[in-house]
């Protein structure tokens, strides 16, 4: 097998091989923001929503009762 035959397979292998490395980076870096999130709740942090539910205003309890 010569030097172009060798770097052939390399470069294959390394082709087929990059995607399957990629899952483990995403499921390392969620672990360690699951870990995290964890270890800041324990320390009494916590998370709030930013979407909370609109209060109805007067205006619109007046306009429902009239009707």
């Amino acid at each position: 097998m010569n030097a172009f035959h060798k770097k052939i397979i390399l470069l294959s292998l390394l082709i087929v091989g990059m995607p399957l490395l990629s899952g483990c980076w995403v499921l390392a870096a969620a672990g360690a923001g699951a870990y995290g999130g964890y270890y800041l709740k324990k320390e009494g942090y916590t998370l709030q929503s930013p979407i909370t539910k609109e209060k109805s205003s007067k205006k619109n309890k007046t306009n429902e009762t009239n009707r």
